[in-house]
């Protein structure tokens, strides 16, 4: 019957006891919280909207298929796969180049060798509908040609003590400050030249968190006070830069950032979080259904995974193809469907050793192994492409989830609770979820099972309709669902399909 936001920055812990709450702030300037009331969730989340803020609208690319990997080392590589979908008729919507395609952290641009022309690359992709996400790392590395001038103008987190080191990935690095409106001003408007003036439309903001080294938070300080004291801010500050540049720069309607990380009020500067490099098995898999639904009840309604996990996916193992398989149905009924990980195979690596010693001889960054649909033999791209052209199906549904999220804050995935607070078994589900109010997504969670339980929530005068086969199930039971390795089990909540019977 209410709803608690703890509305401080520091770093700290919270407690649930069977008997209290206790909420702890390690330093910070004064107490802050703020508690609403309502009947049911859907409400609570209405008032919560309107303190923290409002989702944007998702934009019409936002709602189909964007493939990624680790990661596409070269312009041509990019353009030949984007090619290839269009090519098989697979409808894609984005293409995302990943990290480390720029010559050093902080240089915020294309490095030339690798990337010759990025405009002409853009336009392309453009002509074929396709838009493009770049991604961007906050870590300036002491080799950047843009350090000197950031750490005399103070942009950068400072150390109080020792080095002024934040990470040593890659080589030694300090993160932008975040908090720092000049530092915000100065980020931006290096990627406003570099990428969006190139046609760059989306960005990924990696390493949100910012992902310290080591994480000594009484040591780092920033613009906005010592790192204890505001720390948390960070995430949603790095994502309000870029934000606020590409409204100033007309792009108002059409943001959406990846993420890693977030805050309250993170939802109003277009983040789209994703729950970071899990690995590829099934019970991480399993995971990102608990992820999901409380990233939505945390005010956060966009939400996506790395489809397969991000670790240890061997392209030739069966083993895997068959998780991918599983993770694919999972994504396509998530809010933004999204192909990306760190691929493993015997195969040459993609950033071919003889440009070692080429120019430079600088060290390059591996690419990982292929990950596109017909990456992993006919049985695999079939079941993703299946999966591809029902998220096109799903495109006039999603988008009214969308709408609901900038409206009135409503989360897209829901644990079972939320549509049915008064079915006290609804609780207790952690390997199901609502798509909206009319969809029961039940998910296949372990490897080589061909059915699966799946609970009906509400009671006999609430009726389930089973999307593949039409047969109907009255509320408030258990069942067992076929679900062979091409088919998860979808039920359409009172006859609501949204035009996806027969299509699963």
């Amino acid at each position: 019957g209410y709803g608690f936001l703890w509305n401080n920055p520091a770093i700290g812990s919270v407690t649930f006891g069977r008997n209290r709450t206790e909420w702890k702030a390690d330093a910070t300037r004064q107490i802050d919280y703020w508690v609403t009331t309502g009947d049911r969730p859907s409400t609570i989340m209405e008032h919560y909207a309107a303190a923290t803020g409002h989702a944007p609208l998702m934009p019409e690319w936002g709602l189909g298929f964007w493939q990624c990997k680790l990661r596409y080392w070269n312009q041509e590589q990019l353009l030949d796969v984007a090619r290839g979908f269009k090519k098989r008729g697979i409808p894609l919507d984005l293409i995302v180049i990943d990290f480390f395609h720029w010559p050093y952290m902080g240089d915020f641009r294309f490095e030339k060798e690798f990337w010759p022309d990025p405009k002409a690359m853009c336009d392309e992709l453009h002509d074929m509908g396709v838009k493009v996400m770049a991604s961007v790392w906050p870590q300036v590395a002491i080799a950047s040609e843009n350090y000197a001038e950031m750490k005399a103008n103070n942009l950068l987190v400072r150390a109080d003590r020792g080095q002024d080191i934040g990470m040593m990935f890659e080589g030694p690095s300090q993160f932008y400050d975040a908090t720092n409106p000049a530092a915000r001003a100065y980020v931006w408007d290096k990627c406003r030249q570099n990428y969006a003036d190139l046609g760059i439309d989306a960005f990924w903001l990696d390493e949100a968190e910012p992902e310290y080294g080591t994480y000594d938070f009484e040591n780092y300080r920033y613009h906005a006070g010592p790192n204890q004291q505001v720390a948390n801010l960070y995430p949603r500050e790095y994502n309000r830069g870029f934000y606020e540049g590409q409204t100033a720069y007309g792009r108002g309607n059409e943001i959406v950032n990846l993420t890693r990380c977030a805050w309250a009020g993170s939802q109003r500067y277009g983040a789209l979080v994703w729950s970071g490099d899990v690995g590829s098995t099934f019970d991480d898999l399993k995971a990102q259904i608990t992820c999901g639904i409380h990233m939505g009840m945390a005010g956060i309604p966009w939400f996506t995974t790395d489809m397969g996990g991000f670790h240890d996916g061997d392209i030739n193992s069966d083993s895997f193809k068959e998780l991918l398989a599983r993770w694919c149905q999972f994504s396509c009924f998530s809010p933004v469907m999204r192909n990306h990980g760190d691929r493993s195979a015997l195969q040459p690596d993609g950033t071919m050793k003889e440009t070692i010693t080429n120019t430079a001889g600088e060290h390059r960054s591996p690419s990982g192994a292929d990950n596109e649909p017909w990456s992993y033999g006919e049985e695999i791209e079939r079941i993703m492409v299946k999966y591809i052209s029902i998220r096109e199906h799903l495109r006039p549904y999603m988008r009214e989830l969308f709408t609901e999220a900038h409206e009135t804050g409503q989360p897209l995935i829901r644990g079972l609770f939320y549509e049915f607070p008064d079915d006290t078994a609804a609780a207790d589900i952690a390997d199901q979820y609502m798509l909206g109010a009319d969809l029961l997504i039940a998910p296949v969670l372990e490897e080589g099972a061909r059915s699966r339980t799946v609970y009906l929530p509400g009671d006999a005068d609430t009726q389930w309709t089973d999307l593949r086969d039409g047969t109907t199930h009255a509320g408030g039971q258990t069942i067992t669902a076929t679900a062979p390795l091409d088919s998860v089990p979808v039920f359409a909540r009172d006859g609501r399909d949204h035009g996806l019977a027969g299509k699963l």
